[in-house]
């Protein structure tokens, strides 16, 4: 079984990433991958884990990390084979909650897949390309395949998220977002973890 977790790229009160990932989540359940029993996909809200400015005295490379709420975020992170992430777009770029929640950790991430769902004034296509780097940089490989969600394709989701209908060309990118990540996460799997 192939564990793709949809990282929530904003702990901002009154965001939108919770609503497109509860979206994301259901359009996988409905995936051909999820309803054989291939992957699971869940949600990880990095604002459950209350994630500090980052706090650790050592770089996370090296693995020694000291505060329970690092070793909480790392166990959940571990414990995924690919990720979906969910980011807005902040002047240009992903949310600092976002950035830190990734620096925290390192050989969570190193060799996994990941795909990108954006959404803001121009679907947080900055924002994914500063992610795309972001990750290379832990050792995660980002398919293709990115879903832009946009004041003009989802308005309501920018005025009243409860009354956002995703397009079903939405829900398709998203399943081929998908079946990339699994296909990708599986790839990777098999590759051997070099030694330290």
């Amino acid at each position: 079984m192939t564990r793709i977790g949809i990282i929530l790229g904003s702990t901002r009160p009154g965001r939108r990433a919770d609503r497109v990932g509860d979206w994301v989540l259901e359009v996988a359940g409905r995936h051909p991958l999820v309803l054989a029993g291939t992957a699971e996909v869940a949600v990880v809200d990095p604002a459950e884990y209350r994630l500090p400015l980052l706090d650790e005295p050592e770089p996370a490379a090296w693995g020694g990390y000291r505060h329970a709420h690092t070793t909480a975020w790392a166990a959940t992170i571990d414990s995924f084979d690919g990720f979906v992430f969910v980011t807005p777009e902040y002047n240009h770029s992903v949310s600092g909650a976002l950035k830190n929640a990734i620096d925290f950790l390192y050989r969570e991430w190193h060799d996994k897949a990941a795909g990108c769902v954006g959404y803001g004034a121009a679907g947080a296509i900055r924002a994914v390309e500063h992610l795309r780097q972001i990750l290379g940089e832990v050792g995660v490989a980002t398919v293709r395949t990115q879903v832009a969600l946009d004041k003009n394709t989802a308005t309501e989701l920018f005025t009243d998220p409860d009354a956002w209908s995703p397009s079903e060309a939405q829900a398709a990118g998203v399943n081929l977002l998908l079946e990339e990540v699994v296909t990708l996460s599986q790839a990777l799997r098999q590759r051997p973890i070099p030694a330290r």
